[in-house]
């Protein structure tokens, strides 16, 4: 399970293609897609660009108008989502 420690990173066979603002993103592995809506595309793009979920959590806090316990609680189950379904990989859970 993740946490606000967790590192994560987007596995090789994980392809990524944004379309206005929501995302497609393909298990090569599976041959299954998977959509993200404008929320997820933005914790996506956060997740790639900081390998960490913290400074992730700290983002959303900043751009989203919602409780940081609603803000962590949704970051954690996309998280754990995301590594169930082989799209993200925790590579640091302390």
């Amino acid at each position: 399970m993740a946490n606000l420690q967790s590192k994560v990173s987007i596995p090789s066979g994980v392809l990524y293609h944004e379309l206005s603002g929501e995302a497609v993103v393909l298990n090569l592995e599976s041959g299954k897609y998977y959509g993200l809506d404008e929320t997820g595309t933005r914790i996506w793009a956060l997740l790639n660009e900081h390998g960490c979920l913290e400074p992730t959590y700290r983002a959303l806090l900043n751009e989203f108008d919602a409780s940081p316990e609603q803000l962590k609680e949704d970051l954690l189950k996309l998280t754990d989502d995301l590594v169930a379904h082989g799209l993200l990989r925790i590579t640091n859970d302390t």
